[in-house]
């Protein structure tokens, strides 16, 4: 089972991934692209080159899990692009983002 709280670290990858790999492809990745250890509890955010899915990659201790999530109409909005990877703070703004919403407009 997989605990999002405020603590959990989120790491989210700006550069678009390939979504044709698999958890050792993705856990690459976190190595080479975001030079992370993915089995340090973090989980890591990846969106593909048209936005419209997400790929999730975290270690819970006994395995990884890796989620997808496909949007059935439109595109992730806001993901940022100015940095190669952006950490996230809050469980909170990581469900906002996968409702497909902006989590950085401002209020």
């Amino acid at each position: 089972m997989i605990s999002l709280t405020a603590d959990t670290p989120i790491l989210l990858a700006t550069h678009p991934a390939d979504f044709r790999k698999g958890i050792d492809g993705i856990a690459a990745l976190c190595r080479q692209q975001l030079a992370q250890n993915p089995r340090n509890g973090t989980v890591f955010v990846f969106i593909n080159r048209t936005k419209t899915q997400l790929r999730m990659l975290t270690y819970d201790g006994t395995g990884f899990w890796l989620m997808t999530k496909r949007l059935s109409q439109g595109r992730f909005k806001g993901w940022p692009t100015d940095q190669q990877k952006m950490s996230m703070t809050a469980a909170k703004q990581l469900r906002i983002l996968l409702s497909g919403e902006n989590p950085w407009q401002k209020v």
